[in-house]
């Protein structure tokens, strides 16, 4: 028999199961409701509202609030798409861990704001007295000069006399009586950069080697310059200014009292100390300006081969340029290059293209003068093919920054396949045996303790991939971000972490089923080499034999390596992996059959909701690139209409096209000496008869006064007309 309970003598009822649940509940909502009520905050206007504690005030939480209304998803922005690859920019880029929380849409990648590039110009004077050799060797320098100040984070710019010419005070200039063809040509260049406005107006033979978060670099890069700067040891290499200070500063140099002597502006400029518009800063260490001078003492064989050939002395700098600049970037990166290699186990095959980029970046270049360095760095370590540098496979991210990191992003699709050898995979095994996003976790194992979430894990790949040294947004690496540190056991919140910041400029993400980047050129700043090879034996006496060949892929770090016979079933895993991470619900019927890839696509997407992190990892990594090869792109397609298209990828391509077209043309000698005497009447008749006060050049003809090519209209329209400027005489600059 039951107990019966009395109180005050009275008998208490007994209640039921539903009874005391119902209890419970109204004791526990009136509960809720109490707290809410007696929560301090609210304001003067509106008393009674209520107050969240801290702790949920942040922009996750409220993304997952169920009681929220449905909202649109964010506008459309213009060059937001790349073929399968889909992004929205927003300062806000690190405060959400998973992109659909903002854009409301799993295929649309958040992305960092795209900044503004600082325009850097560089005069160059088109004449039409140039053999063809000697224009592609031009076009092949400015190309290199175009592509080191791109990776830097600036916007190269090549300026032409039509831009002098748009500029109001053209006219002054040209009735300016008695100025030597030197102070005229510095004064058609700084007409040009007047006419454009604020930015950097550079030498064609300047260029950046130095790290990324160069003190100087990081000036260039912001684009904000109060005064005219020059800069100590670079003569006219690199000025600093606003539109308005270069306009002052071309005023000065016409009613200077000495500009009939004077050579370059600064001479002209600077002739009254009293009114100097320039500051003059230290000569900086992160530039490298191959000047007639630095040519002649430093580098005697090139220039002796310019002074004997102008077109092939021209392509033997431009290829010592591009090897010193690739030798300062191994100088940079002492720790040598990490090609991370999470789950080890079955990922070798994954991971080929970019080892074999490592290798290549490892690789000594083609260098006319191999034992040299630059100008700026005349201690730097020379490039020695017997000791490479040193190239890692680990499992984990570091952000050491003396470490360039390589990293393939698979699709968890792929991972899983290659993770398990498995071909065929299903549903219940991948709810109940699959780990939860595993690459992600491996590849910050050393970042994180295994019990952290993979929230800040995914957070930290994002810094890895996209911040920037000079982020201070917000949303950057700067913003906020928590992080938990592995030292500790318990959980503990901090700001991000100052190694994270700078990783777009220490590493390379490649999506794993994409085509491999042809454009990579651009990412590094200087030419790659083709391909990397590594010899067995010592190339010296004293090296032991295969003391400087390729470290395995397989680390013994990561476990006992794979079976050949595993290993042979890597590539068609990937293949079949790689079909269908890359099929889309619109295509037609395949060589799988239709109901095939319909159960594809729902195995994809079944993996993509089981492993969140992982999938957007890669959608970020993937968009990432894609926007880079976009703004390149469409930057680059813009500038190859101005400047007669000079040191653009498209002007290399038809200089390799028109040069096969005049090897078989020329196989007939006499039509061939008949074509050369046309061209030359033709060109003869482009020019201008020179009038009264114009100034003469080095060949007799008035500087500044050729007639343009009909094809070459430059910025703000009017016709072109070109001269004959300070290229053609660079030997004598100095």
């Amino acid at each position: 028999m039951p107990r019966q309970y009395v109180v005050c003598g009275r008998m208490v009822p007994r209640f039921g199961a539903r009874r005391i649940s119902m209890l419970l509940v109204t004791l526990a909502l009136l509960a809720v409701f109490s707290l809410l009520l007696t929560l301090p905050g609210g304001s003067a206007a509106s008393p009674k509202r209520f107050a969240i504690p801290k702790s949920f005030k942040s922009p996750w939480m409220n993304k997952i609030n169920p009681f929220k209304q449905p909202s649109h998803a964010p506008h459309r922005q213009k060059n937001d798409t790349d073929g399968d690859s889909w992004w929205y920019s927003d300062w806000n880029w690190l405060r959400m861990p998973f992109s659909s929380s903002v854009t409301l849409d799993e295929n649309r990648a958040l992305l960092p704001m795209l900044k503004e590039r600082t325009p850097i110009y560089c005069y160059y004077a088109n004449t039409v007295d140039k053999d063809r050799s000697s224009r592609d060797a031009e076009s092949d320098l400015l190309l290199a000069w175009r592509r080191a100040w791109w990776a830097q984070g600036l916007k190269p710019i090549i300026l032409s006399p039509a831009e002098a010419m748009n500029n109001p005070l053209y006219e002054e200039v040209q009735k300016l009586p008695d100025l030597t063809p030197e102070l005229k040509t510095e004064l058609m260049r700084w007409l040009a950069w007047e006419n454009m406005g604020d930015g950097l107006l550079a030498h064609h033979l300047l260029f950046p080697m130095g790290p990324h978060d160069d003190p100087l670099l990081t000036f260039l890069r912001r684009g904000e310059f109060p005064t005219l700067t020059r800069f100590k040891g670079l003569d006219d290499g690199l000025f600093v200014g606003s539109k308005g200070q270069v306009a002052a500063a071309i005023k000065a140099a016409m009613a200077s009292p000495k500009d009939k002597k004077a050579e370059t502006m600064v001479a002209a400029v600077e002739s009254d100390k009293k009114e100097n518009p320039f500051a003059v800063d230290d000569t900086p260490k992160s530039l490298a300006y191959y000047s007639a001078r630095q040519i002649e003492a430093l580098y005697a064989k090139v220039g002796k081969a310019i002074t004997e050939s102008h077109a092939a002395g021209l392509r033997s700098l431009t290829q010592l340029i591009s090897a010193h600049l690739h030798l300062t970037w191994q100088n940079i990166f002492t720790g040598g290059i990490a090609v991370v290699k999470p789950l080890p186990q079955h990922t070798t095959h994954l991971i080929t293209p970019a080892y074999e980029l490592a290798q290549r970046l490892a690789h000594c270049p083609e260098n006319p003068l191999p034992d040299t360095c630059p100008p700026n760095r005349p201690d730097c370590r020379p490039c020695d093919d017997s000791k490479p540098m040193k190239i890692t496979t680990p499992s984990s991210y570091s952000s050491s920054r003396t470490l360039y990191t390589i990293g393939t992003v698979p699709h968890p699709y792929t991972s899983l396949t290659l993770n398990h050898l498995k071909t065929q995979l299903n549903i219940p095994w991948i709810r109940r045996s699959s780990p939860r996003d595993a690459w992600l976790t491996s590849l910050t194992s050393s970042l994180f303790d295994a019990a952290i979430s993979t929230t800040p894990r995914l957070l930290r790949f994002k810094e890895a991939v996209a911040s920037d040294d000079d982020d201070t947004t917000p949303g950057g690496s700067g913003g906020g971000a928590t992080t938990f540190s592995k030292s500790s056991k318990s959980t503990s919140t901090a700001k991000t972490a100052p190694t994270a910041k700078g990783g777009a400029c220490r590493s390379l993400w490649l999506p794993a089923e994409s085509p491999f980047p042809t454009d990579l050129d651009w990412h590094f700043g200087f030419a790659l080499p083709s391909v990397a090879t590594y010899t067995t034996t010592a190339s010296s006496p004293g090296k032991e034999k295969g003391g400087n060949a390729p470290p395995p892929m397989h680390s013994a770090k990561d476990g006992p390596p794979p079976t050949p016979e595993e290993q042979a079933l890597e590539p068609a895993l990937l293949r079949a992996a790689q079909a269908v991470v890359q099929t889309t619900p619109t295509l037609g019927k395949g060589r799988l059959g239709p109901q095939k890839k319909k159960e594809e696509l729902v195995l994809r997407d079944a993996v993509e909701a089981w492993n969140l992190a992982d999938t957007e990892a890669w959608r970020f990594a993937r968009a990432y690139l894609a926007r880079k090869t976009v703004e390149r792109k469409k930057w680059e397609e813009e500038e190859s209409r101005f400047a007669g298209g000079v040191g653009s990828e498209k002007a290399k391509s038809s200089i390799t096209t028109s040069s096969a077209g005049e090897q078989e043309k020329t196989k007939d000698k006499g039509d061939g000496e008949e074509g050369k005497e046309k061209e030359k009447e033709k060109e003869k008749g482009k020019g201008k008869a020179g009038g009264e006060g114009k100034t003469k050049g080095d060949d007799g003809k008035d500087v500044g006064d050729e007639k343009p090519d009909d094809n070459d209209k430059g910025r703000g329209g009017g016709g072109r007309r070109t001269l004959r400027g300070a290229w053609d005489r660079w030997m004598d600059r100095d």
